[in-house]
């Protein structure tokens, strides 16, 4: 079954407003981060695979390491993080939906940039209940890249992969799970990213 998603998703209007990226790129970034527009009803792991524009279309299916892939096109990767710290469950939109029900969970929010620029927003959201378990080693990543520790981890699962969009930035969100805990995972891919402008042979991809 093949999915348009110009007829099935409906923005929400913040993520429909105009932003000066050079300006004021963090907190517009990470403000449509929050604002996703997610087509819940396609699993990409379990139904047959999207129609998506090329070549975000495997950026979105990628299931191996996404901080490797980003290594491939850039000298140096670098994350800035934003926000690491509890957040209040009433802050959140539907995220809790997915993972086990608490007050209040832990968010790390980053900044991905490629030799400079700004290439994915990503947030991670864990349960209270994970973080007396190993996965607590993630509150204490610093500008330590996610997917470096996460695939490195012989544990690590993933549920499924939603996709989404905000203005014209495609965006995914992956339930991992890490020594069995949930982990909600979500990335949206800036203009500058990759994701869109790259065509050919990935670096060290053969």
């Amino acid at each position: 079954m093949s999915v348009q998603y110009t007829e099935t998703v409906s923005l929400p209007s913040s993520c429909s407003a105009s932003h000066h990226w050079s300006r004021d790129m963090p907190d517009a970034a990470l403000t449509l981060l929050r604002n996703i527009a997610w087509l819940h009803t396609t699993d990409w792991l379990k139904e047959t695979p999207m129609a998506l524009p090329s070549p975000v279309d495997t950026w979105l299916k990628e299931t191996s390491s996404m901080t490797q892939r980003l290594e491939r096109h850039c000298t140096q990767l670098t994350v800035v993080p934003y926000y690491n710290g509890y957040i209040a469950t009433e802050m959140l939109g539907d995220e809790p939906r997915e993972l086990p029900h608490s007050a209040r969970y832990w968010l790390r929010e980053v900044i991905i940039y490629g030799d400079g620029q700004p290439w994915v927003a990503a947030r991670t959201l864990i349960p209270p209940s994970a973080l007396d378990t190993s996965v607590s080693a993630l509150t204490t990543l610093g500008d330590t890249p996610l997917g470096r520790y996460l695939f490195k981890q012989d544990s690590l699962q993933r549920d499924y992969i939603h996709i989404g969009r905000c203005e014209n930035m495609w965006a995914r969100r992956s339930r991992l799970r890490l020594f069995n805990q949930p982990i909600l995972l979500t990335e949206l891919f800036l203009p500058s990213s990759p994701a869109y402008h790259f065509q050919g042979v990935e670096r060290g991809s053969r």
